[in-house]
């Protein structure tokens, strides 16, 4: 009885065991460490995503699915949920690496990920015609599978990614990247170009370059024990 209440276990096996760990703790791993790790990754997790997102081919995808459609509610919903399954996905392989491949070299390689991304940022962004959806099957749908196809491969699914890694908490980083999506996607739905116009991407896409340095410095700083 004493063996089969104790956590993590069912009829003397443990579940947290080899690569990985359980299910749980590949979702969450952050959830062992200090409290504040949680919401870090979830808070760095959105930032970084949300300031990635402005000007990117995602975003300019939806304010091309809001022109055309004019439904900013399905619109929004097919963002939503193609996001949490893009980035859902994206935050486990990461996490999954991580365990797999833990040593210091691969934390090395984490940090030169982040810093590869600070240079991909600042090169600007386009949705090219080939990627352009048809509106054959509703708002919600078409948007649903556009947004999750374009993402494929983006920078913010890299980002993601590497976060996934960092962090080791797929909730976290999915919930703090879907927000940050959400926070960037939302206002070019009801703005359209007008909120590309009324920001300086090229500030924009700076700081959002000396963030993902930032992280990628920390990890390096981290890993060697500087810190």
């Amino acid at each position: 009885m004493e063996a089969g209440n104790r956590l993590g276990e069912t009829n003397g096996v443990d579940l947290s065991s080899g690569p990985g760990g359980g299910f749980d703790s590949r979702w969450n791993r952050a959830a062992a460490r200090p409290r504040g790790l949680f919401m870090e990754a979830i808070l760095t997790s959105t930032a970084v995503v949300a300031l990635a997102e402005i000007g990117d081919k995602t975003q300019l995808l939806a304010i091309l699915l809001a022109t055309r459609f004019n439904r900013p509610l399905p619109i929004i919903l097919g963002i939503l949920v193609a996001t949490l399954a893009n980035h859902a996905l994206a935050a486990l392989v990461g996490a999954e690496a991580a365990a797999l491949l833990d040593s210091n070299i691969f934390r090395y390689v984490i940090a030169a990920s982040f810093l590869a991304m600070a240079v991909w940022t600042l090169i600007p962004d386009k949705l090219d015609d080939d990627e352009a959806p048809k509106p054959r099957f509703g708002a919600f749908l078409t948007t649903l599978v556009a947004f999750f196809l374009v993402e494929m491969g983006d920078k913010t699914q890299v980002a993601t990614i590497a976060l996934g890694a960092q962090y080791q908490s797929v909730l976290a980083v999915t919930a703090g990247t879907t927000l940050g999506m959400m926070m960037a996607n939302v206002p070019a739905i009801f703005l359209g170009h007008e909120l590309l116009k009324r920001v300086n991407l090229k500030t924009v896409r700076m700081i959002t370059a000396a963030l993902f340095l930032v992280i990628g410095l920390w990890v390096i700083a981290q890993t060697a024990g500087w810190l």
